[in-house]
């Protein structure tokens, strides 16, 4: 073989093994594309489906010039490391295909084009195996504008999930406790303490999960998860609300209502932050949100956006970190766009979001400079009677398989806490 083809040839490989190897990670929306969210059943999900179910991925662009979008579909292992198997063997079909189902708005002040991308879709008819996944979406020029996580699974295990307080009297008050058990139906796991792993979430956000916890012990095909520390989470505080179906009146936390601007404006009543007061109950849905325009029947096209303001008191808060305005509706981003302004005068951390109307929760995320979120020290507390909706995601992968799969998803909610 010739010495520059023996060396392109190289040159090729290291690339392309390079490129296989790169960690996914989520990037965040530009300011114009608003609302991305995941769909089952009309409602916005976690983004976990059970392989073979029919989902969608809708956002919004604020341009409104029905711009070009295309879509990209990266399979990942555990540590959502792109793996290196052919797309043949993940999907049937193509990805990299324009995105065709998109509507503008109507009887809107913010004008924009919503996009649907539908699984299975003309393109891609089939997802064909479980694991991690990453869409991403691409302009005309194929440049990645943002992207986002989904998981795929199979229904080969069942997981009981009990939640239980810390054992540890430093925290017992502040802190939640996943113990579980992972019981295979069908599976005979070999190795399980090396070939299975678990992945613990709480309410729905990826960047808080906690990951590479072994089993304790193993009794026949059952692995048991009693753990104390490892299995912990700060429990935080109930999430907050904000409710502008009516988006010209004033509703559930909304002050009042201004139209100074292009769009409407909701001014949220001041928040007071809650770390050194008795937790009280707050109905809430656990960081997610839903549009709605009681004014409208298609509520994708017919649900406006509005200015909303929020406003915290949070005197006794030191300003050597930041606050961000955080929930489903903007995946807990913490990008400069969420991140709260400390106004002297008043006394106030302050923000205006452009959010799409509906009812929205929300909470306040505290983390320093390099984005390091402080889960101990926050504005509102953690309280161990916080309801929690928390997800149990088990991985397997024997010796001779080629990719990491999902088999199995439990569930568990902190409403009955028990000691």
């Amino acid at each position: 073989m010739p010495k520059f083809l023996y060396l392109s040839f190289i040159f090729l490989f290291v690339f392309t093994s390079a490129k296989a190897q790169e960690v996914q990670t989520e990037i965040a929306p530009p300011y114009n594309i608003k609302t991305v969210s995941f769909v089952q059943n009309d409602n916005n999900v976690v983004p976990i489906f059970e392989l073979g179910s029919v989902f969608s991925f809708q956002f919004d662009d604020l341009f409104g010039n029905e711009a070009n979008y295309y879509f990209e579909i990266v399979h990942c292992d555990y540590n959502w490391v792109a793996t290196d198997i052919p797309k043949t063997e993940y999907l049937r079909g193509f990805d990299n295909q324009r995105i065709t189902d998109y509507t503008n708005s109507f009887n809107t002040l913010q004008g924009y084009s919503h996009y649907k991308l539908t699984f299975p879709n003309q393109f891609t008819t089939q997802l064909r195996i479980s694991g991690n996944y990453m869409l991403k979406i691409l302009n005309e020029d194929k440049e990645v504008i943002f992207s986002r996580k989904f998981v795929l699974y199979e229904n080969h295990s069942t997981v009981a999930c009990l939640v239980k307080r810390s054992r540890n009297l430093s925290n017992i008050d502040f802190k939640q406790n996943l113990e579980f058990t992972v019981l295979s139906n069908d599976i005979v796991f070999q190795t399980p303490l090396q070939n299975v792993k678990v992945l613990l979430m709480q309410n729905g956000d990826f960047n808080t999960c906690i990951k590479n916890v072994p089993p304790q012990y193993t009794i026949g095909n059952q692995m048991v998860y009693k753990y104390d520390k490892e299995t912990q989470f700060w429990g935080g505080n109930e999430f907050l609300y904000f409710e502008n179906k009516d988006i010209r009146a004033a509703s559930n936390n909304v002050a009042r209502i201004g139209n100074n601007n292009d769009v409407y404006s909701s001014y949220l009543y001041t928040n007071h932050a809650r770390a050194n007061q008795i937790y009280t109950l707050y109905e809430d849905v656990n960081g997610n949100f839903v549009v709605k325009n009681i004014n409208g029947s298609n509520q994708d096209i017919e649900a406006d956006y509005a200015w909303v303001y929020f406003s915290l008191s949070a005197p006794a808060f030191q300003l050597n970190k930041d606050i961000y305005v955080v929930g489903m509706f903007n995946n807990y981003s913490l990008t400069p766009e969420y991140k709260l302004d400390y106004n002297a005068e008043k006394g106030l951390f302050e923000k205006a979001i452009m959010i799409k109307q509906g009812f929205t929760n929300y909470q306040y995320r505290v983390a320093d400079k390099k984005g390091v979120i402080d889960y101990e020290n926050t504005v509102d507390g953690n309280f161990y009677q916080t309801e929690n909706e928390y997800t149990i995601l088990v991985y397997y992968k024997e010796s001779s398989d080629r990719y990491t799969r999902v088999i199995g998803k439990g569930n568990g909610n902190s409403i009955n806490i028990v000691n």
